[in-house]
């Protein structure tokens, strides 16, 4: 995948789990109280994540093919725990 091309997708898979992320702070208060501690926990991680992110697509944007890399590496598996996040969180409504 060409960079310009792969900073296209990545730009619309941050910007979508940002907006998840924001989702399901809005729901928190709807989660069972014996499960908030946990459900904050792990939306903690993935805020943190959401900000790690972010300055490693930014240190990306201007960096050389190398760092271009190593960040879509990056990027993949940051994806993935984003995934793994959102998908326990959604578990706590069921």
């Amino acid at each position: 995948m060409e960079r310009e091309e792969f900073k296209q997708k990545a730009l619309k898979s941050l910007e979508e789990a940002f907006e998840k992320i924001g989702e399901y702070e809005a729901k928190k208060e709807m989660a069972k109280e014996e499960v908030k501690a946990e459900y904050d926990t792990i939306l903690g991680k993935l805020k943190l994540k959401k900000e790690e992110l972010q300055a490693k697509y930014n240190e990306a944007m201007a960096s050389s093919d190398e760092k271009w890399e190593e960040f879509k590496e990056v990027f993949d598996s940051s994806m993935d725990s984003f995934k793994e996040g959102f998908s326990k969180l959604t578990s706590f409504f069921k």
